[in-house]
């Protein structure tokens, strides 16, 4: 064969694999095409959870409304998928409006109360609470519902089971690009790129003027905001630096977060970062900080005297300021080691003891993404985790805490849970003032009185791993959660059936609906018990995602080679592997060694999951609408997502209670489409695919 004849037959292959199922406006295969618009769904989903998050404080809070906003939009969209009428080339318009009306109307709320502790500004400018939060919840449903439909459209393309593939592929990829740019810090500006690219390629028109002039508005606006003097972004926040009086103040998601000035300003100004010296007898050799920061507790400890200080910060943009910005230079003394982790991960893989530890301010101002409850530092507090910390106090050593705890009810909590922990009542000294600053010690010859805890107003009781809602002085729903589920239910029916025409579309996806909710539990028992044994990092929270995904690929793969003659049996076997999670406590994998516990965790996690989808892939294969069955998953998805908030009441353990019975429900309504072809049924997707 000549090497023009090989030239030729290679262009041939090309052109016909492009083309492959295509349509004459295709400019890329099909298989391609669904590859890149999954790829983008989950992709602009991440993107607006963490930049709304990040510019409408409330937001910081109530995440999880974004993620609700997108399942509900996305099921929506591939209900819609029938249609003649095209929402795809329309959302850049409305993602271009949803980014507006928070820039335009820039909103700081005070969310703090009685019962339910937010760190967050402590004034009110824009809107509302009950006015941004509909918009914000609406604005996300819609620009998913857009992007939404385009996917549904090239799904119905395809046969059931390898759609289903193609569109997981794209959202492995997705995870992977999002968490790339996490990983390198890239602002919104970048999000922006690659949202537009993506899109470009995905038009049947790429020279669509329109679509190029919204998407080129788009990259510009987030642009303006990347080159905004003092912004930056870390994998968690907005960080801001203003200059202040001899120093920078350092903002995160526009709220006051850090002071960087000399350390004798910050303790004339301050006190209480040197307080832990002055009540210890003598200087510590060796001091364990959690929640460095910018490095003022760090400067504070060697100005007294430490001879070695460990210096762990979750997060890597704070401490790159304290190294650019710190007058004292803390980071730079040999002194000084830096761990780049959670803190209670840290606390659980170190074998080492310390003459002093302490908790410096490590107070987070947002939730782990797409979580209705769980901070940043959510597992620092429990009681294991101050059983934790005594470990690490050395024989004779001391352990203190220092922040603005804004309520007595939270003081007296940590002080119980310090006597549970340590065996001896703590000190506390400054409760009241302004913020309810506070310091409490406990453990070694302390220069301080002991408090009886009755001494303490309104205390509530300690929080454990399985509960671990510090700011919740009780279990339970706040109001403002109970109107805010309310309104994003009474949205949800409206839209769905403005969207299916009748709720009747749908029946015959009821048991792909429970699945979809069950499954959302089973992966938020999953994100948070990933989060405790490994540290509540975006890396572990990234990994838990794209574990999730790969085991839904692996299921879809296994069903199409091995296809399931007896369903009973795949829902018997994942009851069984439930219940074995159940029966597993965290506090048992916490115990083992790290390959052993990362063992434990990935078959306790991951077999559930995997049993679900090869239970979802063989029913899925035989659906009449593939479309409207993927969007009733998704809406129950969403359902899903609110049924999260129970963990306020009851626990993170025992959703997995409540996910059973979402999925025997499944069973029981699904059984008669068992080996019927075009049943029309669903069980057990990846929200937000």
């Amino acid at each position: 064969m000549s090497a023009v004849q090989e030239v030729s037959n290679l262009r041939l292959w090309f052109a016909s694999t492009m083309s492959d199922h295509s349509s004459e406006r295709g400019y890329l295969s099909p298989k391609i095409k669904l590859v890149l618009l999954s790829f983008l769904m989950l992709f602009v989903e991440l993107a607006m959870i963490r930049w709304l998050g990040e510019n409408v404080v409330s937001l910081s809070f109530f995440s999880n409304f974004v993620l609700l906003g997108s399942f509900l939009g996305i099921g929506i969209g591939f209900m819609l998928a029938g249609r003649d009428f095209d929402l795809f080339r329309w959302f850049p318009l409305g993602l271009f409006g949803l980014i507006a009306f928070v820039i335009i109307f820039p909103v700081e709320i005070d969310l703090s109360g009685a019962d339910l502790i937010y760190f967050g500004s402590v004034g009110t400018t824009g809107p509302p609470s009950w006015v941004t939060l509909p918009v914000i919840f609406a604005g996300s449903a819609a620009v998913m519902a857009m992007i939404g439909q385009g996917v549904g459209k090239q799904f119905a393309l395809f046969e059931a089971l390898e759609a289903y593939r193609l569109d997981i592929l794209g959202s492995i990829l997705g995870i992977l690009g999002f968490s790339l740019l996490s990983l390198l810090s890239l602002p919104p500006l970048g999000w922006g790129i690659g949202v537009a690219v993506v899109t470009v390629l995905v038009l049947d028109k790429p020279r669509d003027r329109r679509m190029l002039i919204l998407l080129g508005g788009l990259v510009i606006v987030l642009g303006a905001q990347t080159f905004t003097p003092g912004e930056s972004w870390s994998p968690y926040y907005r960080v801001s630096v203003v200059p202040v009086s001899a120093g920078s103040a350092i903002n995160v998601n526009g709220i006051p977060h850090q002071v960087v000035v000399d350390i004798d300003e910050r303790l004339a100004a301050e006190p209480i970062y040197a307080r832990p010296y002055e009540i210890i007898s003598g200087p510590p050799s060796n001091v364990l900080i959690v929640g460095a920061g910018t490095g003022t507790d760090v400067a504070t400890a060697l100005r007294h005297g430490a001879e070695r200080v460990v210096a762990v910060e979750i997060d890597p943009r704070l401490y790159e300021l304290g190294m650019q910005l710190n007058p004292n230079r803390p980071y730079d003394d040999p002194r000084v080691d830096v761990v780049i982790d959670d803190g209670r991960a840290y606390l659980q893989s170190s074998e080492e003891q310390f003459d002093l530890v302490i908790f410096a301010l490590p107070d987070s101002l947002t939730l782990l993404p797409g979580q209705s409850g769980l901070r940043l530092e959510s597992y620092l507090f429990t009681e294991e985790a101050m059983v934790a910390a005594e470990k690490r106090t050395a024989v004779g050593g001391s352990f203190v805490m220092y922040n603005y705890y804004r309520e007595d009810w939270l003081i007296g909590r940590l002080a119980e849970t310090l006597e549970h922990a340590f065996g001896g009542l703590p000190c506390v000294e400054s409760v009241g003032g302004a913020g309810r600053l506070a310091l409490l010690a406990v453990g070694g010859d302390l220069g301080c009185d002991p408090v009886t805890l009755e001494g303490l107003a309104a205390t509530a009781n300690p929080v454990t791993d399985d509960a671990p809602f510090l700011y919740l002085r009780n279990p339970g729903l706040p109001g403002r959660y109970v109107v805010a589920i309310a309104l994003i239910l009474a949205v949800a029916v409206g839209s769905v059936r403005w969207a299916a025409g009748s709720l009747r579309t749908i029946r015959p996806y009821f048991d792909l609906f429970l699945m979809g909710a069950a499954f959302l539990l089973l992966e938020t028992k999953n994100v948070v018990q990933f989060a405790l044994l490994f540290g509540t990092t975006w890396f572990v929270n990234s990994l838990v995602f794209l574990g999730v995904l790969i085991s839904v690929y692996l299921a879809i793969e296994a069903a199409k080679r091995w296809p399931a003659t007896n369903p009973r049996a795949l829902y018997v076997t994942l009851f069984a592997m439930m219940a074995l999670a159940w029966l597993v406590p965290p506090g048992t994998l916490l115990a083992m060694p790290a390959l052993l516990r990362f063992a434990a965790a990935v078959t306790l996690a991951f077999a559930p999951i995997f049993l679900a989808n090869l239970v979802f892939a063989n029913r899925f294969r035989d659906t009449a609408s593939s479309t409207v069955a993927f969007g009733a998953n998704l809406l129950g998805a969403m359902v899903g997502g609110v049924l999260e908030y129970a963990s306020l009441i009851v626990g993170y353990r025992a959703l997995l209670i409540v996910a059973a019975l979402l999925y025997a429900g499944a069973y029981v309504s699904g059984r008669r489409y068992f080996g019927a072809p075009n049943a029309g049924s669903l069980v057990g997707t990846a929200p937000g695919t």
